[in-house]
C-alpha cells in the first residue's frame, strides 16, 4: 500500500497547479503539471514492473 500512497500523494500535490493552470491560465503551473504527470507516468511504470515481478514469483 506504500506505492498507492505515493501515487495518491503525487496526484494531490498537483491539485493546486491544476487549478492555477486551468482556472487562472498560469503557464508556469502548466509546466509543473506536465512535469508531475511525467513523474506519475514513471511511477506507474515502476509499479507495473513491480507487480508483474511479484506475480511471476508466486
Amino acid at each position: 500500500m506504500e506505492r498507492y500512497g505515493q501515487v495518491r500523494g503525487l496526484v494531490e500535490s498537483l491539485e493546486s497547479d491544476f487549478e492555477k493552470f486551468y482556472d487562472k491560465g498560469n503557464q508556469a503551473a502548466g509546466t509543473r503539471v506536465r512535469k508531475g504527470m511525467q513523474e506519475l507516468k514513471n511511477l506507474a511504470q515502476e509499479i507495473r514492473v513491480e507487480v508483474q515481478s511479484i506475480k511471476n514469483n508466486q
